[in-house]
């Protein structure tokens, strides 16, 4: 199918991009990578009478440090950030993460502030901000305000942003050389969306946990942190009780629905398989 009739705009600088959405407002969509409009757009499910590209703001092509965050460019591309040095060494766990978004060709246009904000229950990175506890910069002609993920993801395709804002940038907490991390999924072979996932981070001094932080996807309408669960682990040895009380409360705390790839308490019984490997096969940075 070809997507019904729309408008094309192309702003060369951040300023620009907000005057245009304050124009446009609810007829607006931002266009990055594309690689989730498009195929929306063609089904006509999306029926953007403008698309404002973000394509020609080099200024939001950038990846930098900024205190203890890590602040990735809302141009920056997935496979750009896989292969980024800093990325590597200060977010980890968003370096193990991206292989598995899409194939390379899609990781070539997607953008890591795209999949945020399209927000689909089974991608890999809404999980991966909730558990670096990261940061939205969202930018409109009122100015900017940062919202953290746990308060941006809402339910499938929906989240906290509101007319006239763009996602400017994202910020992830850098992760401490003594963290350890972990990608979990389970998918049905190829390079499509997974089943169900969960990414982990977690420290301990002297055999002690200290901190941890757990987020699911696909077992529900959005990314969730998964709170008792890391609360189980949070002052434990890790050993096997607190890893299986840890199970035991991410199942508690999910409300999977079923469809054509896996019924809902397949998916639940799925998520603390998934916290159970990732605690136990996870790596140092």
């Amino acid at each position: 199918m070809k997507p019904a009739q729309f408008s094309f705009v192309a702003p060369e600088s951040l300023d620009a991009v907000v005057r245009a959405l304050a124009e446009y407002g609810d007829d607006a969509r931002i266009l990055a990578g594309g690689q989730s409009l498009v195929p929306l757009m063609n089904l006509r499910l999306a029926r953007p009478e403008v698309l404002v590209s973000i394509n020609h703001c080099q200024e939001l092509d950038y990846i930098a440090l900024s205190n203890d965050r890590l602040v990735v460019g809302a141009l920056v591309r997935q496979i750009d950030a896989e292969t980024d040095s800093l990325v590597e060494a200060e977010c980890p766990l968003l370096a193990k993460a991206l292989p598995h978004v899409g194939l390379p060709a899609t990781r070539n246009r997607g953008t890591v502030c795209g999949s945020l904000a399209h927000c689909d229950p089974l991608a890999e990175l809404p999980a991966v901000a909730l558990a670096l506890e990261a940061e939205l910069v969202l930018t409109s002609a009122a100015g900017e305000r940062r919202v953290p993920a746990q308060d941006f993801f809402v339910a499938e395709m929906t989240t906290s942003i509101e007319t006239g804002e763009v996602i400017s940038a994202v910020t992830f907490r850098r992760q401490d050389p003594s963290e350890r991390s972990a990608l979990a999924e389970v998918s049905n072979g190829g390079h499509v969306f997974p089943v169900g996932g969960v990414a982990l981070r977690w420290a301990s001094v002297d055999g002690v946990c200290t901190m941890a932080r757990i987020a699911a996807f696909g077992v529900g309408s959005a990314a969730q942190r998964l709170i008792d669960a890391e609360g189980a682990l949070v002052g434990s040895d890790l050993g096997p009780g607190a890893i299986a009380a840890a199970v035991a409360a991410a199942r508690g705390a999910v409300n999977p629905t079923g469809d054509i790839h896996a019924d809902a308490e397949y998916r639940r019984h799925l998520v603390g398989v998934l916290v159970e490997r990732g605690l136990l096969e996870g790596e140092g940075p």
